[in-house]
Formats: C-alpha cells, sequence, structure tokens
C-alpha cells in the first residue's frame, strides 16, 4: 500500500532474501513463533496474506451491519487453505472449492469441519450463497463468476493473480448493476504489515497441532532445488530447506 513506491522487500524488491547466509532484522519488526511450529515456519508469510485479507473483510464489511456467515473459497492451494482456516476459526461456515477430488485438499479442509467442493462454481454459490468470498487461484472466470454469486452486500477478496494475455467475455453491464444495486464490493489484497505478522502467528498457533504440517507435501535439499518447481499430482506446498538435517532425503522421508 506505499504510495510512492520507495519501500524494499527482502527478496521481492531491492533487498536480498532470508536464503542470505547472513542477516539481520530490526527487533521492533521480529515476530516471535511458537516453538512448536519450527518446522512449519515458512507458512507464516502466507498466513499474513490472509491475515490481512480477513481484515480488510471486516473492515469493508463495517460500512454497515456486517454479520457474516458463510464463505466461500476457491482455490486450495496454501493461501486458500490458510484462508479457510481463518474462517473456520472466526466461527463462519466454510466452503472451500478446488479441482481435485482426491488427496491431502479434500482431507486437509475436511479436517478443519469445513465443506469441500469440486462443482462448478455457479453450483456452488447457488447452493452456498456466500457473504464472502475469498478467490485464491487468479483464474479469470472464477474471479467474475465469484463477484456475480454472493449474497447480497457481498463482498469479494482477491489473492490471486492473474496471468496476462489471457481474455475472457464478460456481461460488464450485469456486473456492475449487481455491484451497485446489492451493494457488493471486490477488493484485491496481497502482502502485509506488523500487525498481520502477529495475526498469522496466533492463528498458525490456534490451529490442530498437526493440521500446518500436513500441509507441507514435500521437502528438498538446497543442492535439489529444482526439484521443488516440478509440480506432482498432491503437492500443495514444497519446501526448500536451507539445513540439510531438516530435509525429506535425509530424514528418509523421501
Amino acid at each position: 500500500m506505499c504510495r510512492n513506491g520507495r519501500y524494499t522487500e527482502r527478496g521481492i524488491k531491492e533487498r536480498a532474501g532470508y536464503g542470505s547466509e547472513l542477516w539481520t532484522v530490526e527487533s521492533d519488526y521480529a515476530v516471535k513463533l511458537d516453538p512448536a511450529l519450527e518446522r512449519v515456519g515458512m507458512l507464516l508469510e502466507p498466513t499474513t496474506v490472509v491475515a490481512k485479507a480477513w481484515e480488510q473483510i471486516e473492515r469493508i464489511g463495517g460500512r454497515a451491519w456486517f454479520a457474516p456467515q458463510r464463505v466461500l473459497v476457491t482455490g486450495a492451494g496454501p493461501i486458500g487453505l490458510l484462508a479457510a482456516l481463518l474462517g473456520v476459526q472466526r466461527g463462519l461456515d466454510v466452503h472451500v472449492l478446488d479441482r481435485v477430488t482426491t488427496g491431502p485438499k479434500p482431507d486437509l479442509v475436511r479436517s478443519l469441519g469445513a465443506t469441500y467442493h469440486c462443482e462448478d462454481i455457479d453450483q456452488v454459490t447457488s447452493r452456498v450463497a456466500p457473504d464472502v468470498v475469498i478467490e485464491a487461484t487468479g483464474a479469470g472466470h472464477l474471479v467474475f463468476d465469484a463477484i456475480s454469486g454472493t449474497a447480497t452486500y457481498g463482498i469479494v477478496c482477491l489473492t490471486g493473480v492473474s496471468p496476462r494475455g489471457r481474455q475472457l467475455s464478460v456481461d460488464a453491464g450485469t456486473i456492475n448493476r449487481e455491484l451497485v444495486l446489492e451493494n457488493d464490493a471486490v477488493v484485491g489484497s496481497v502482502n502485509a504489515n506488523l500487525r498481520h505478522y502477529r495475526q498469522a502467528a496466533e492463528a498458525l498457533a490456534k490451529a490442530a497441532p498437526d493440521w500446518p504440517a500436513r500441509m507441507i507435501s514435500r521437502r528438498v535439499p538446497l543442492e535439489r532445488a529444482a526439484e521443488a518447481f516440478t509440480a506432482r499430482d498432491e503437492d500443495i506446498k514444497v519446501v526448500i530447506t536451507l539445513n540439510d538435517t531438516l530435509s525429506d532425503a535425509r530424514n528418509g522421508e523421501d
């Protein structure tokens, strides 16, 4: 949300990432993670993305009386699953939509007490009538279907990044009419600040002890980092370990 573009961000803009052999951080910006989360600490940053997304949703909802009951998350990758986790922690009826029908994703969703769907989005939204949609795929058709599929005074938060160059035909007039007449809102959200890191650390600490770990599909050592970028069918979050003793290969798990 920097207006002048003069910010820096480790591993993203103008500063080396945390894979450096040596780095320092100002103590005011260090966030303590529960020691029990040591092996899943890399989930903290993606959790900050959805912590901020939920904060934005709740602030927008605060324009008027806002008591959401149902949330639909599109996409069961790391961001989508973590968005579902924070939705469940808010006491909401959480629904997650993804293409796969087997493997760890449906099980992770159901173990949260949420509902997993793999039908077309219009079928899901017609049944669920979500008050909130968190879009975590960046797939263009899902973005527009989500916008048109909410309940009245619905909020759609876009966290997925769409690729450029793909064209879709949409009924812009209908979308505009629904946004205006139903007081709907669409907001994009990415990155986070210090309070979101603290919120994320709290959310992960409150999760069932084994749930975050089940999001980690595999771990590969740094010398085999290229393997992490070759997707496997059941991958959710693949981790490149800088410390070989934490890799699956060294622990006999690969």
